[in-house]
């Protein structure tokens, strides 16, 4: 397991982390507000790198992952979903799941469920979840609707760490994630909510309130994937899913609170703006 250099409560190397993360945005900036469905592909190969991550975990207790029809729904769920919209996605997850579960077959009954259930999981997970993401980005207005789902998303981490090192005194799941405290919560809850009023008012003109009801929504979803992450990592018995990410860890370490926000922050942008649904163009 690799060292670390925590501070006394965040539990990370802090100034690696700072440099990883402006080094993430600035990829993120130069690709979604140039050629947006470049944007699309440099996801996919991040996903792509979380599911071998994943995947590399779970082979160290025996659990034998479909891996080409995982890794073929990894790029192909997301893509369909930016190209041909949300009918495609379902279409392309269903033959996943089917290709998932024939492919397992040819290794016999011994193990199936826990590999089926497995490679099943990945694929609802990562390439499913994300592939809302996708659909944020074909809209007209997509490379601003993903800036902001970043934006709320980051904010759930900076108002949750900042109020977390400061006050954090009450843990909200000790038993998952002991460094986790509802004060933390509470400056996610804050910052989050401050972020989506501004966003929304600014880049969307859209009433404030609408802004307020996205950032409390997403600083839940943002929190529960948290403590998703945090319970598969402690049942596969490791602290990291992999260590690419200088002071972060792996790539599928910083798709915890992004995976499922990608999901609501879809649903929170098509009840509130529309889908924005236009011809895919460069």
């Amino acid at each position: 397991m690799e060292s670390e250099q925590p501070t006394p409560k965040a539990g990370r190397n802090l100034p690696a982390a700072i440099a990883s993360g402006i080094a993430l945005i600035v990829v993120v900036i130069l690709t979604l507000f140039t050629v947006k469905w470049f944007f699309g592909v440099v996801a996919i190969i991040a996903l792509l790198i979380a599911v071998h991550e994943f995947v590399t975990v779970l082979s160290r207790r025996n659990i034998s992952v479909s891996r080409t029809p995982v890794y073929l729904a990894t790029a192909f769920i997301p893509a369909a979903a930016y190209i041909w919209g949300f009918e495609a996605q379902l279409i392309a997850t269903g033959v996943s799941i089917l290709l998932v579960m024939f492919w397992r077959i040819r290794k016999g009954a011994t193990g199936y469920l826990v590999d089926i259930g497995a490679s099943v999981l990945l694929v609802a997970y990562l390439p499913f979840m994300a592939a809302f993401l996708m659909l944020s980005l074909a809209a007209d207005n997509g490379p601003w609707r993903v800036a902001v789902f970043i934006l709320l998303t980051v904010s759930n981490d900076i108002g949750g760490y900042a109020f977390g090192v400061l006050f954090g005194k009450h843990p909200m799941a000790p038993h998952l994630s002991p460094k986790k405290s509802w004060e933390g919560f509470f400056g996610s809850v804050v910052l989050q909510s401050v972020v989506g009023i501004v966003a929304f008012v600014l880049i969307f003109d859209a009433p404030w309130w609408q802004g307020l009801v996205a950032g409390l929504i997403l600083t839940v979803t943002a929190t529960g994937g948290d403590f998703v992450e945090s319970a598969i990592k402690r049942d596969l018995g490791v602290k990291d899913m992999g260590s690419i990410v200088p002071g972060h860890g792996g790539i599928m370490d910083r798709l915890d609170s992004l995976i499922p926000n990608a999901f609501a922050s879809w649903v929170v942008f098509t009840i509130f703006l529309g889908s924005g649904v236009v011809a895919v163009s460069a």
